[in-house]
């Protein structure tokens, strides 16, 4: 786990070393440990390093092959790259180090782009290749890691953060204001490759790419989920705990020690589960240590007692009383580099900070299980669609009933509903139908009284598929290529690495996804049931009291409460400043209105409220010239 910065030069020009430097300096956070650098005509790498697999000087980088032939700078983890070494030693490659980076290294002198296919684990990489002349790079099927690149006049930049990019001195980027419009009306962000900065994008999950001295860039997606064969299995709950245990497995693998992230919740109990097993199994020294936060509005002790009874786990919780989490969020919001969706970004920040000051480096926790999973209280509509689709109309009666036997509602109500959610589906495959359902997207945001008509003519239209999700695999893969998960696994990844931690997420594991896509319907929801598949495969494995539990609080933050009182003052204050009335785009009156009534429990508009402080405090920083590490982007 690392973060890296690059230079390439175009034209026949060479790389900047001061350049590359100042690219470097401002991720190096992201790597403590070691740092180093590579100069080779237009190409120069900037490195940190944090370590976590041969903690040698074996494994620095850059890294170059042994023949000078590729020089690879890598952030992320290769789970498997102990099979990959046994593969290629006996292809004849010699190794110098113990760890990932020299086998990807390998791999790729070895396999070239079809190396990618091959990996399992959590990757954003540059290669140069001197044999071609060329850059290679690739990020991870599900964008765990990070990789930003930018087209600047004389060559083009990359980095593991935008602030590497911003740092050069050759990027010019200015707000990008159909994302940030998408940001404040619809809560929407991370959709696409797009940033909140014009010109600067993200390489897209599951992408490669390489890069001429020209800078012309051929760009390809090396794996689609949508591409996953049917599973044929005779018990699938079994055949997915043998793999979840495998992968957890792969992911305890580190020569430093790893901790969990726990919660009331299946997912994160499934792992701290599974870990303690690992450990007892190799008498592991040492306590496995459990961090944790509980808004008291959310109860999850219970659960959280039963979990740490059958793993023994030493527990550190997190407090934070709601000030003490506002203070965070300037902090938090230099790291991240663009706004956050809401409080719990910031409750997640102080959680790695917590993780880090018992001196761990690895932490494994549940991100991407719901997205993968069906673990949303949303998934319920697609999946009754996905029944409905197919004629089984009794079916998806019988279902509803049993899902309001126990969440409440009317299975009458229900059901028509989804008969009416099931013809705006069909409706939507009609191209006169999906263009008007953008238009009226479009016209709803700009009825929103807080924001202005030209911030409103912004927003951009719904995207192909509008809405309407077909069936559940359609929902899931949405879910995962789209809204949420990309914007989670962002701020995971800037909060963890603002303190030095390498957040790990086993349930992203590509196998556990491909074969839980792979099932049918009814395997991932039933009855009043989500996420059925982990359910059954976890009966046994995990206390009762949290797999038979049917709610989800997810990682709540009571931030509705806290806006109507102890932060009301300061989201005010934050809202309503002089810089934010001059800026043109909000109608102020209209939200200092909202803000009493939601002060007097007439409404709760607490995550619009976040959204707009969160993007006042996002351009105040980008105006003052937000300094990390002493290094200060423009």
């Amino acid at each position: 786990m690392c973060g890296f910065a690059a230079m390439f030069a175009l034209r026949g020009g060479r790389a900047d070393p001061t350049v590359v430097e100042r690219m470097t300096e401002a991720i190096s956070h992201r790597g403590p440990d070691d740092s180093g650098s590579y100069f080779e005509g237009p190409v120069g790498f900037g490195f940190r390093r944090l370590s976590i697999l041969d903690l040698t000087v074996a494994g620095h980088q850059p890294m170059s092959t042994l023949d000078g032939a590729c020089t690879l700078v890598f952030n992320g983890e290769i789970y498997n790259y102990q099979e990959l070494r046994r593969q290629l030693e006996g292809l004849g490659h010699v190794f110098r180090s113990t760890g990932d980076t020299e086998v990807l290294l390998n791999a790729y002198l070895q396999w070239g782009a079809d190396c990618l296919l091959r990996l399992n684990g959590m990757w954003a990489f540059l290669v140069h290749d001197r044999r071609s002349g060329k850059l290679f790079g690739a990020r991870d099927r599900f964008g765990i890691k990070p990789l930003f690149r930018y087209r600047a006049a004389d060559s083009w930049l990359y980095g593991s953060e935008i602030k590497a990019i911003r740092a050069s001195g050759r990027c010019d980027a200015d707000t990008n204001w159909s994302v940030a419009a998408d940001y404040l009306m619809n809560g929407r962000s991370d959709t696409s490759a797009q940033t909140f900065y014009t010109g600067i994008e993200q390489i897209p999950p599951a992408t490669a790419f390489e890069v001429d001295s020209e800078g012309a860039c051929r760009e390809w997606c090396y794996w689609r989920l949508e591409d996953t064969p049917i599973v044929d299995s005779r018990d699938p709950a079994a055949a997915f705990a043998e793999l979840f245990e495998d992968a957890m497995h792969l992911h305890m693998r580190s020569d430093v020690p790893v901790g969990v992230h726990l919660s009331g919740g299946m997912d994160s109990t499934s792992i701290i589960c599974s870990t303690a097993r690992w450990r007892s199994q190799r008498k592991a020294p040492g306590h496995l240590m459990a961090f944790c936060y509980q808004a008291k509005e959310f109860d999850e002790s219970a659960m959280i007692a039963d979990t740490v009874r059958q793993t023994a786990a030493a527990m550190f919780d997190l407090h934070a009383p709601p000030q003490a989490v506002w203070d965070d969020v300037f902090g938090m919001s230099r790291y991240q580099d663009e706004p956050v969706h809401s409080m719990t970004a910031i409750v997640g920040y102080q959680l790695m900070r917590l993780t880090a000051g018992q001196g761990l480096k690895v932490v494994l926790n549940g991100q991407g299980a719901d997205e993968t999973l069906a673990g949303y209280p949303s998934y319920f509509r697609a999946y009754w669609n996905t029944l409905l689709s197919k004629g089984r109309i009794g079916e998806t009666w019988h279902e509803i009933g049993s899902y309001v036997a126990v969440h409440g509602g009317r299975q009458c109500g229900f059901f028509l509903r989804q008969l009416r959610h099931l013809l705006q589906c069909k409706l939507n495959d009609i191209g006169g139908y999906r263009r008007l359902a953008s238009w009226s997207y479009r016209r709803a945001a700009g009825r929103d009284d807080w924001f202005s008509t030209p911030l409103s003519a912004c927003v951009p239209g719904r995207r192909s598929g509008g809405g309407y999700r077909f069936d559940l695999n359609e929902s899931l893969s949405q879910s995962i290529r789209s809204d949420p998960l990309p914007l989670y696994l962002r701020v995971e990844d800037r909060n963890s690495m603002a303190h030095s931690v390498e957040a790990r997420v086993p349930f992203l594991d590509y196998r556990l996804v491909s074969f839980a896509y792979g099932l049918p319907a009814n395997w991932k929801m039933r009855g009043p049931w989500n996420k059925f598949l982990l359910r059954e495969a976890m009966r046994g494995r995990i206390p009762e009291s949290v797999r038979a539990r049917p709610s989800k609080f997810g990682f709540p933050v009571p931030g509705s409460k806290w806006f109507s009182g102890p932060l009301y003052d300061a989201v005010r204050e934050q809202i309503t400043s002089r810089q934010a009335r001059e800026r043109g785009i909000y109608n102020m009156d209209n939200i200092i209105r909202d803000l009493e009534r939601h002060r007097l429990g007439e409404v709760d508009v607490s995550a619009k409220l976040f959204r707009v402080a969160q993007f006042e405090i996002w351009l105040e920083l980008q105006k003052s010239g937000a300094s990390v590490h002493g290094v200060t982007v423009p």
